[in-house]
Formats: C-alpha cells, sequence, structure tokens
C-alpha cells in the first residue's frame, strides 16, 4: 500500500512520526509519504488532495488526510469533538479518508464514484489522527467497509473557489484555484493581477518559459488532471517570476488570499 498522509502539523514535526507508526503497525510494509500544508488550511489540504489522488500513481493507493480546524461549531467542544471522518473513493479507484472540513473534498467531490461518512468517534482525543482515525483508515484500505454509514451528500461541500492562491512553490510561483479554461487573454496580452493587497503588472503566457528574464507570467501551471471523457484536462493557473519569486513580488501572501486580474 502506499499512502500519502497530508496534514497540517508542521514540517519536521513529530506528529508525522507519531502518525506514520500508528498507519505502520495497522498497514505494516506500507509506503508511507509525509506532505505538510499550512495550519487550519483546508484549501492547501484539498488542493493537494486532487492534485496527488487524480494524477497517475501507484494502483494500490490510499490518500490520508487530517486538517480538522474545528470550525463547524463554534460552541465549547465535548470531549475534544471535531469535524467528522470521511470515505472517498474515486474514479480511478483511489482511496481517500479524512476529515470533511472546509475545502479538504472540494477538488474531490466531482470524481467520486462513493462518498460516505465513516462511522467513528468523533472526539475521544485532542489528536484523533492518531488516536482514532488510523483503525478506521486501515479498515478501508484493505477492503473492510464495515464502518461506513451514510452517503454524503457532494452539494453539501463546498465548491472550489475560483479566486485564491492555493500554494507557493519551493521556487515562489503562486499556484491559483482559478481554473485556465476560465482565462480569456492572448499570448503576451498584458494583465494587472492583484493578490491581496498587491499589484503587479504581468503577461499571460501560455508557457511559463516563453517570456524574459524579470517577467511576471500569469499561465497555465504545472498543477492539474485529465477528466475522463473530457478533452480538456483540468489546469490551475500559475504566477510565475522568471529569475525571481512571484511571492516576494507580491509581499509573501499567504495560502487562500484573494486573486483577481
Amino acid at each position: 500500500m502506499f499512502i500519502t498522509l497530508i496534514a497540517d502539523y508542521g514540517n519536521g514535526d513529530p506528529a508525522f512520526a507519531e502518525v506514520t507508526q500508528r498507519l505502520l503497525m495497522a498497514l505494516p510494509g506500507s509506503q508511507i509519504n509525509l506532505l505538510s500544508v499550512p495550519a487550519f488550511s483546508t484549501l492547501a489540504t484539498g488542493f493537494w488532495i486532487g492534485q496527488l489522488s487524480l494524477n497517475p500513481g501507484p494502483l494500490d493507493r490510499l490518500i490520508y488526510h487530517n486538517c480538522a480546524p474545528r470550525q463547524d461549531d463554534k460552541q465549547p467542544r465535548r470531549d475534544n469533538e471535531g469535524e467528522g471522518l470521511t470515505y472517498a473513493l474515486l474514479s480511478n479507484g483511489v482511496k481517500v479518508v479524512g476529515v470533511n472540513a472546509g475545502y479538504t473534498l472540494s477538488f474531490i467531490k466531482d470524481y467520486a464514484k462513493m462518498l460516505h461518512i465513516v462511522n467513528v468517534s468523533k472526539g475521544g482525543s485532542q489528536f484523533r489522527s492518531r488516536d482514532v482515525f488510523p483503525t478506521a483508515a486501515a479498515a478501508i484500505a484493505s477492503d473492510d467497509f464495515s464502518l461506513l454509514g451514510s452517503v454524503l451528500d457532494p452539494s453539501l461541500i463546498p465548491d472550489v473557489p475560483g479566486d485564491r492562491v492555493a500554494w507557493i512553490d519551493g521556487y515562489g510561483n503562486i499556484k491559483t484555484t482559478i481554473a485556465a479554461d476560465t482565462v480569456n487573454l492572448k499570448p503576451e496580452a498584458k494583465v494587472v493581477i492583484r493578490v491581496g493587497d498587491v499589484v503587479s503588472d504581468a503577461v499571460y503566457s501560455d508557457g511559463s518559459f516563453k517570456v524574459p528574464e524579470g517577467t511576471l507570467a500569469f499561465s497555465p501551471g504545472s498543477s492539474g488532471w485529465s477528466v475522463p471523457n473530457q478533452s480538456n484536462p483540468v489546469r490551475w493557473m500559475e504566477l510565475f517570476l522568471r529569475g525571481g519569486s512571484a511571492w516576494e513580488r507580491f509581499g509573501r501572501p499567504r495560502v487562500n488570499q484573494l486573486v483577481s486580474f
């Protein structure tokens, strides 16, 4: 089993090691890949769930995710309760198990053949992704579906917002949730981009490297996936400063900040 663990624990946080141990207890011999997203960022979590689950990979694959801001109820929590656990089986056979919070399921809801609540406790521990959820995730990964509960209505899951920063990569490129097929610009057209409170001129490009050094490009990026029975793949727009950092150009924006053009 190839497992991708996506969580907001923080890079190098020992929480990753603790959860990995619990998963390996239940699924010995598995290979686990770790991905840290910003704290409480359900948008970044959902973005990477989509990117990693809907693109080619090992056939025997589980995405296990945890980003639970506990924002579904503003009242004091009883017994550390938080958002509930869910299971999605995608059209390509990938299994996704994790907390339904904010946008975590938004990028995959339209590709799910099955979408269910998982009948496990919502509380019982401050660290549910270590103490409560791994056993259920391992059972589902092993095709034991005895914990599956009611069907989750996709209409109750929020749509992907089409105007946000989704991720900043190691080169300072800004990945957005602007779908490429919603942009009606000609190559080399000049465009004004606003990210948060910072505005900059940019050039629309159908390929990031087709711009001179020092130019900010607004172009379809490397993130997205193919859609069965559709000729055009999903592509997400990206801000790319050749020879520099778009992230620095826009004042180091955070994930989820508004992007407009």
